[in-house]
């Protein structure tokens, strides 16, 4: 009775009058149901002090990704200071007048539509202009391909066929343009297909889909090593990593990308080796990263590491260290880095000597704080170390023009990479994987190039085809030979 219901104060009282062989013997006979009610209780108790210990782990430790805290206890986003649209008395904006008109039609009354009245000549006319998609529907082309007996190869011989791919029944249009929206946009397979089968009344399965995409990544391998060569000739080139999955199992993906490249490569290793492996042993450009250690398996000419990477660094800080030693350091750490990406945005304002005199300040001022030695935290030490270690690697956009600040240009290439393994869960093979790097490369590259990737790649495959030439030669420019 009293292990399954608190006990009321009449039953205490009673349980006392029985006197102390009765109670002991009432408490004996509830003891093994109040031992399994105690051992219950003390491991929700524990189960409930682990949760609440990684939960304010999660909220105060600098390290704990963003991934791990739950979304009541993230901070919430400012409101926007302004709201959208044109303010009030400024001219609206609408779509422009098409130049094209491809067919007129008239519309007239007889009759008045509110009183069924007779109507006679129109008084006025105005024009509206109403753009649409026509119905698609799947072309179907016979190809009659005569064939002829050559002489001096001894052998049957056929013109080619430009508009397919030998011996696959669906065309570069089609194939071309679910790749786009599969590695270009990030639609899913499935996506895709009820896309063709709805919109454009093309049966196809995702089988299909899948090995024409992995036939056109054969014939685009040629451009896929071309990028890779314009990457490690490139005189800046930012760098960035974020986890990929290949059957299940962590890989990473890649990115090295300039303003008007983007080279992605999946590999099971997020080491020095594949830094190593694209750029080289030497690089001759600037490489622009974050702090992460892979990036030293190359040496390049020059290093920019991310500023904006600091100023993340001292909000993780504020969580755990609340000094007033670490609250001054932070005040001119904070000032050195809004001071020094200012010096950049206005080099063009400045004369030389302004310019280096105050490329110079900043130099000096780094020292000082490199060498602050008054901070209490393990996380508050980490920054003095960190501007000591890469002081020569934090102000080469000062010295170098052309040079970012900050790593932005490759977190901004890589999110594309983000969107598509959030919807469709990355890779199931090898060759899945070396598809989807290359494709991803070449649609990201022709995008900073403001290239029609339809157009380009269409015309492409079928200059490819007839000629034998790389396909994207006009939009990349000529391949090399080695």
């Amino acid at each position: 009775m009293w292990a399954t219901r608190p006990v009321t104060r009449k039953q205490a009282i009673a349980l006392y009058r029985c006197g102390s062989r009765l109670t002991v013997r009432i408490l004996m006979s509830q003891s093994f149901t109040i031992r399994c009610q105690a051992q219950r209780l003390r491991t929700l108790e524990a189960e409930n002090h682990k949760l609440r210990g990684q939960l304010a782990l999660a909220k105060h430790h600098p390290e704990t990704p963003s991934a791990m805290l739950p979304v009541y206890a993230k901070p919430h986003t400012s409101k926007r200071k302004r709201r959208p649209g044109a303010k009030k008395g400024h001219q609206g904006h609408c779509r422009p007048v098409p130049d094209k008109i491809d067919a007129i039609e008239r519309h007239s009354l007889s009759n008045c539509p509110n009183c069924r009245g007779e109507l006679s000549a129109p008084v006025e006319t105005r024009s509206r202009y109403i753009e649409d998609i026509p119905q698609i529907e799947p072309r179907v082309t016979e190809h009659v391909i005569h064939r002829y007996w050559c002489r001096s190869c001894r052998k049957i011989v056929e013109p080619k066929v430009p508009q397919a791919f030998p011996g696959c029944v669906l065309g570069n249009n089609l194939i071309a343009f679910s790749c786009w929206l599969h590695y270009g946009l990030g639609l899913t397979v499935d996506k895709i297909v009820a896309l063709l089968n709805v919109a454009c009344q093309f049966k196809v399965t995702a089988g299909g889909l899948i090995q024409a995409w992995q036939r056109l990544a054969t014939h685009l391998d040629i451009n896929y090593k071309q990028l890779r060569e314009m990457a490690k000739s490139s005189p800046v080139l930012h760098a960035d990593e974020t986890g990929w999955r290949l059957n299940g199992k962590t890989h990473w993906l890649w990115c090295f990308t300039q303003d008007r490249l983007a080279y992605y490569t999946i590999a099971r290793s997020r080491g020095a080796p594949v830094v190593k492996k694209v750029l080289g042993k030497k690089f001759d450009g600037t490489l622009v990263t974050d702090f992460y250690a892979a990036y030293n398996g190359t040496s390049p000419a020059f290093r920019q590491r991310c500023l904006v990477h600091l100023d993340r660094e001292i909000e993780k800080v504020d969580l755990v260290d609340e000094s007033p030693q670490w609250k001054a350091f932070r005040k001119k750490f904070r000032r050195w880095i809004g001071d020094a990406r200012r010096l950049g945005y206005n080099r063009s304002a400045l004369s030389s000597d302004s310019f280096q005199r105050a490329r110079n300040f900043l130099g000096d001022r780094l020292e000082a704080l490199g060498d602050t030695s008054d901070l209490q935290t393990k996380f508050a030490c980490r920054l003095p170390q960190r501007l000591r270690r890469f002081r020569h690697e934090l102000l080469t956009f000062l010295d170098l023009p052309g040079v970012s600040s900050s790593n932005n240009h490759a977190e901004r290439q890589i999110r594309p990479a983000v969107i598509i393994r959030k919807n469709s869960y990355c890779n199931r093979s090898k060759q899945g994987a070396r598809v989807q790097a290359a494709m991803m490369s070449i649609f990201q590259t022709l995008h900073l190039r403001s290239i029609d990737p339809m157009r380009s790649l269409r015309d492409g495959l079928i200059d490819h085809l007839a000629s034998g030439r790389p396909p994207l030669a006009a939009a990349l420019g000529p391949t090399s030979t080695r």
